[in-house]
């Protein structure tokens, strides 16, 4: 299945990723310390006794064929007596008794009496690259290259009770788009959600990354732009070392940690050290992934939530909470739904609207200048409530280009887009993508009309909605990319407006 899935930005993977290098020594022995090796020593004690079992059969069946051809060739009157002997004198020149001893004075290598010497190794034709190697590395090259203009998808996915994550390249063409695993990175736990983020934990740079929140309590960062990594950049949260007490072992963990499962994460992308989580033990934290520090603990609800000046969180517990993070004093809005809150999304097109998802098929839009402080808005004060699926609606995605085109995926296995215009949502088009119950959708902001979806299928599909014919009709003037922002004046309004993190 996957569980969650997001685009990387066009142009933010290296060309060429690289290869991780081995690991140090010191990194080995903290591997070796961590327990992570260790194994019973009743195991090993069973496999060196399976190994004495095997070699003491295979003493007594060389014995016991020794035997069977000396009787056979020492039998007269026997026509094929000669035959047997044969049989019993090459026995004796294997000497099958002694096949496993080590020989005496066997020289696996040769003296370098008579061996080719070369006063140069340019000289050595072994050591020469010859064209046909320069063209398979050449090739090699080629086939980890990610170009600027390719699309690249990163889907957290379960498959036979291991996790990974699998970066995907996604080239456009004319006829039909190609779509491959680019490298995939193993989990040591199953991911539950997803977010992309370009601060380097360990320097602040720009750089390509994925957050990861899984069933543990601790926020993995991986580096995707290497190839063969076992391990993440850093860690946020999580446990300490078990520390084993007789029969039982107690787990300690960092500071500020979580202590249970990670079911949201969120990137602030101008303050890009920012990164907010959302877990199963009701807390709602903001971490600087610089210092790998919580820097912020939050406590509005009383279940699993799930969801930078304002945060937006949605909970298990059927509420919304909005907290200001600029005015930490002032007491946070809250809002009451019908269900519990699977996903929630924060309207691009305009700042005081967001819609949420619920678990019983539901779709509500709200406007937060109808809220008050420290005050339950209740659902009530819905802009609109949508009956848009049979089953839990499990994700949700804004267009980014086209306003009030919102895309629902749910547990009925269906895709749909609305048009939310005056808060009268209408169904513009569905479809069932074959990949089972939908558990996580998005737009791309580079390709706006190519919408990836994952579900419990475990296949990653992408829909090219303006290939629909009543999408086309109502939207395809907006299928031209995103203007970028070129005058100073219009970059530092932007800078200065309240910025908002949302999670699913």
């Amino acid at each position: 299945m996957i569980s969650s899935l997001c685009w990387v930005p066009q142009g933010a993977p290296k060309v060429t990723p690289v290869v991780t290098e081995p690991p140090s020594k010191e990194e080995i022995e903290e591997i070796v310390k961590s327990g992570i090796l260790e194994r019973s020593g009743d195991s090993e004690d069973e496999g060196d006794e399976d190994m004495d079992v095997d070699t003491s059969k295979q003493s007594e069946e060389a014995a016991n064929a020794m035997a069977t051809a000396k009787a056979l060739g020492q039998k007269k009157g026997n026509t094929s007596s000669s035959g047997f002997q044969d049989i019993t004198d090459a026995l004796h020149e294997l000497d099958m008794e002694h096949y496993d001893d080590e020989g005496d004075g066997i020289e696996l290598f040769g003296t370098g009496l008579g061996d080719a010497y070369y006063a140069s190794n340019d000289m050595d034709p072994y050591l020469k690259n010859n064209e046909d190697d320069e063209d398979q590395d050449d090739e090699e090259v080629e086939d980890i290259t990610i170009k600027q203009t390719d699309a690249v998808i990163v889907c957290a996915r379960n498959e036979d009770e291991v996790g990974h994550l699998e970066v995907w390249v996604y080239e456009e063409v004319e006829d039909e788009p190609n779509m491959y695993v680019h490298h995939d990175i193993i989990l040591p736990a199953f991911p539950l959600c997803t977010a992309w983020l370009d601060c380097n934990p360990k320097s602040g740079d720009k750089g390509n990354f994925m957050a990861v929140g899984s069933m543990e309590a601790g926020i993995e960062i991986w580096d995707l732009d290497l190839l063969d990594e076992v391990q993440p950049c850093v860690i946020l949260g999580g446990p300490l070392r078990r520390e084993k007490e007789k029969r039982f072992s107690s787990v300690k963990y960092k500071k500020g940690s979580h202590r249970d499962s990670v079911l949201g994460l969120a990137w602030n992308k101008e303050v890009r050290n920012v990164l907010a989580s959302a877990s199963a033990d009701t807390f709602v934290k903001v971490w600087d992934v610089v210092t790998t520090q919580c820097a912020l603990t939050l406590q509005h609800h009383s279940d699993k939530s799930s969801f930078p000046e304002i945060l937006l969180s949605g909970s298990f517990d059927q509420s919304v909470v909005m907290a200001d993070m600029k005015c930490r004093e002032r007491p946070a809005s809250k809002w009451s739904v019908s269900a519990q809150v699977e996903s929630i999304k924060w309207d691009p097109h305009d700042e005081h609207y967001f819609v949420v998802s619920l678990e019983d098929g539901t779709v509500q839009g709200f406007d937060i200048r109808a809220a008050s402080s420290g005050q339950d808005a209740g659902s009530s004060n819905s802009c609109f409530t949508l009956h848009a699926h049979d089953k839990a609606v499990c994700s949700v995605s804004y267009h980014p280009s086209a306003p009030n085109l919102l895309a629902t995926g749910s547990m009925d296995k269906m895709v749909k887009l609305w048009d939310l215009s005056n808060n009268q949502p209408s169904c513009v088009t569905s479809k069932n993508p074959k990949a089972g119950a939908i558990f996580s959708i998005s737009f791309s902001d580079d390709s706006p009309f190519s919408l990836a979806i994952g579900g419990s299928k475990g296949k990653l599909k992408v829909w090219d909605t303006l290939s629909d014919a009543s999408i086309a009709n109502r939207y395809s003037k907006f299928s031209r990319k995103k203007p970028t922002l070129t005058s100073s004046s219009e970059e530092q309004q932007r800078l200065q407006e309240p910025q908002r993190v949302g999670s699913q």
